[in-house]
């Protein structure tokens, strides 16, 4: 029989700051008080972009060439358009709803702006961007890359109460297109004025649920609203959310790595000799070339 897996606390996001000139996030993991990366393992950050109005440019704000190694970046794209190059020649458009799921592993150089024509005319942009820790054995993997177009993703019909949208592991036994190195669920919940949906994870699973839209109730009694997060108990398997006006919750559950982390800016290794050898990767141009 599932027991209830209570809620530990509803964190409001810390003031926002910019990532480059085209990226207005707060920070939720790690910096906030309890959401450290040992205690959320295998999300080892969480940036949000709640809905921010940028004026039209016609030169994209964004940010420029930076690496990555060790983990993957995960974008969820709520409003707006992102669009992306690598110095191994990919690149693409994560349009409204879709969602890039890029393994950096032994390493890329990356860059992210407003798609072009967006950028143009401007308006409201919110989006997630989560980093997802490789276990050490595929730390140095090849990079790869998954488009997820919103349309790809598993659809699960609540009826009146709503629906999933699951990008990664499974909501009741529907599975979503993104494979992940580690056991990793990661889902919208879009429910309708008291819509209600019940999840299930095992109880050791590090557990969140990111209010994108609206104002929700979760097991009856706690409440959270727009841009708040809640941070569930490592106890008991099953919740329940309740809209109180439509709502889209971002629920994030995943099985601990249980290896040591150790981040140094774009980098995430299990050592300090690890990172130090990014750098020189990195500075020895092993990661490619990609133009600013």
């Amino acid at each position: 029989m599932m027991t209830t897996k209570k809620v530990e606390i509803v964190v409001s996001p810390k003031p926002a700051h910019f990532v480059g000139d085209g990226f207005r996030v707060h920070n939720f993991i790690p910096g906030v008080s309890r959401l450290d990366m040992k205690r959320m393992d295998p999300f080892i950050m969480l940036d949000y972009n709640s809905k921010f109005h940028f004026n039209g440019s016609e030169k994209p704000r964004g940010v420029g060439v930076h690496p990555h190694r060790g983990f993957e970046t995960v974008t969820i794209a709520y409003q707006g358009k992102v669009e992306h190059h690598d110095s191994s020649g990919g690149g693409g458009v994560i349009g409204e709803g879709d969602v890039q799921w890029m393994t950096a592993a032994r390493g890329v150089l990356h860059k992210e702006y407003h798609e072009r024509e967006w950028s143009k005319t401007g308006g409201i942009f919110q989006m997630v961007q989560l980093w997802v820790n490789l276990p050490a054995k595929d730390k140095m993997s090849k990079p790869k890359y998954q488009a997820i177009k919103n349309s790809d993703m598993k659809l699960v019909d609540l009826g009146e109460n709503g629906v999933i949208e699951v990008i990664a592991g499974e909501y009741n036994g529907n599975k979503g297109p993104a494979f992940t190195f580690t056991p990793v669920h990661m889902m919208n919940a879009k429910l309708k004025t008291g819509g209600k949906a019940t999840f299930q994870f095992p109880a050791n699973y590090n557990t969140a649920a990111l209010v994108i839209e609206g104002n929700v109730t979760v097991n009856g009694n706690e409440k959270a609203a727009t841009d708040q997060l809640i941070l569930f108990e490592n106890a008991g398997e099953e919740f329940i959310i309740e809209a109180s006006e439509n709502a889209i919750v971002l629920i994030i559950s995943g099985e601990p790595i249980n290896e040591p982390i150790f981040p140094h800016g774009p980098f995430v290794m299990n050592t300090r000799e690890e990172i130090m050898q990014a750098f020189e990767d990195f500075n020895t141009g092993k990661f490619g070339y990609l133009e600013d």
